[in-house]
């Protein structure tokens, strides 16, 4: 079996404030990652703290679309927070990627 991909939005006080994902390996292994204002995937703790219920920001599945949908609508507020030429309007980031 290949790698299986699970998002999540992330909401704080009742607005969006992130997508997540938790990355099931083909190997077995977990990777629980957070997409940052770079628009790249790193790392995080926030899933396992949530399933834990130690965590202030509350997650809701979402499908592949559903977060490909929140990344774009990020994209736009936070590229206009950063000064960085990677990170353009209009480029597509795909969820999987």
């Amino acid at each position: 079996m290949g790698e299986v991909v699970t998002y999540y939005a992330v909401t704080l006080g009742g607005k969006p404030a992130g997508v997540a994902r938790r990355r099931s390996l083909a190997d077995g292994g977990i990777e629980d990652e957070m997409l940052r204002h770079d628009l790249t995937w790193q790392q995080d703790s926030l899933i396992t703290e949530w399933k834990r219920g130690d965590a202030t920001e509350e997650l809701a599945e979402v499908s592949g679309e559903e977060a490909e949908a929140l990344i774009q609508r990020f994209r736009e507020k936070w590229c206009s927070l950063t000064q960085d030429p990677k990170v353009t309007r209009g480029t597509r980031v795909h969820p999987a990627g």
